[in-house]
């Protein structure tokens, strides 16, 4: 298993990125492409035992920075780590490509380089992100923030894939993130996809609101990307906020390893991509993991882990067959055929 890893995406990169490299490695038994330019890349790597670990450095002269335009950027930086990294991927020199960011970089070169699969043209990225329901996963997470009801259709059933592969949940339930539980609920977009989502053969049970999210009530929660991102953001913004608080007010009352396990679980419980990193972006051609910004070493070694699973498992085969399977459904209900445009 090889990975091509974008040594300069990030806001850490390139120490904690390469740092991260080495740690999968060495943990998960993966080859690493660490792409960037090559004296960077060398200076960090000398910085750690890379015994037993098989990573080869792959130059690239330029990467992305966060605020550029991606689709501008990538035409003006052709050398740019990000895009030889996907191109890693494209000629089969590499299983899966791993990135920090900037995510619009991440998804323009994963559009332009690698396409996506038939019948979808919007990469979805999304997973577990709430430690106190270990169980349900959100798409969209930011990638797209305007959704047609027929792709959130898709998005649930990458959702559906995701939760059965990497999960193993059985026969996932699917809902529909709403202001109420009742069908008319909501706005336009969810309840133009209520019926879509009851004929196309996934576990739908509704709509749910923002108080199920912890409760796990569903497996796989779907919204636009603008709703999921806003979602995501406060789940960790509250968790940290909520830490510094406990740790203000029970510093004397308990121990200081006891408060500091305390809150470290708290942290874990509302910011699940520090324990299992990034994840899939979903309709590619191609397995591309995306893990947060502000990543570091640990999320980067869980995201490459979360790369390997997605070859292993053959996500890209499995979603164009639950694609297809629920394209027929739809057509045997009575909806028009339709095609993600």
């Amino acid at each position: 298993m090889r990975i091509a890893v974008d040594g300069m995406g990030g806001d850490y990169a390139p120490e904690e990125i390469v740092k991260g490299a080495v740690i999968a490695a060495k943990e998960y038994g993966v080859q690493i492409d660490l792409v960037g330019p090559s004296d960077r890349m060398n200076q960090e790597l000398a910085k750690h035992d890379v015994s037993g670990a098989e990573i080869e450095v792959v130059h690239a002269g330029e990467y992305l920075v966060e605020g550029e335009p991606p689709a501008y950027a990538l035409r003006q930086k052709r050398d740019a780590s990000i895009a030889v990294a996907t191109k890693l991927v494209r000629e089969g020199r590499a299983d899966a490509v791993v990135s920090a960011g900037p995510t619009g970089g991440v998804v323009a070169a994963a559009l332009y380089i690698l396409g996506t699969i038939e019948e979808m043209s919007r990469p979805v990225a999304g997973g577990p992100f709430l430690g106190f329901a270990p169980n349900t996963l959100m798409m969209d997470l930011g990638t797209n923030v305007d959704c047609q009801p027929y792709q959130l259709l898709d998005f649930a059933i990458v959702g559906t894939v995701y939760a059965r592969k990497m999960m193993n949940i059985p026969n996932p339930t699917v809902a529909l993130l709403s202001i109420g539980a009742e069908e008319g609920k909501g706005n336009e977009v969810v309840k133009e996809s209520y019926p879509l989502f009851q004929k196309c053969g996934l576990n739908f049970i509704g709509n749910v609101e923002g108080y199920d999210i912890p409760s796990g009530k569903a497996n796989v929660i779907i919204c636009d990307g603008f709703v999921g991102n806003i979602v995501v953001k406060f789940c960790e913004s509250l968790g940290k906020t909520i830490a510094g608080w406990l740790e203000e007010n029970i510093r004397g009352k308990l121990a200081e390893n006891e408060i500091k396990a305390i809150t470290e679980g708290l942290l874990r419980a509302t910011n699940a991509a520090a324990v299992s990193g990034g994840g899939p972006l979903w309709a590619v051609n191609g397995v591309a993991c995306v893990s947060h910004g502000r990543s570091r070493h640990q999320e980067i070694a869980k995201t490459i882990e979360q790369a390997k699973l997605a070859v292993e498992k053959d996500l890209v085969g499995t979603l164009r067959t639950e694609l297809a399977a629920a394209r027929e459904k739809l057509k045997e209900a009575g909806f028009e055929p339709f095609t993600s445009a």
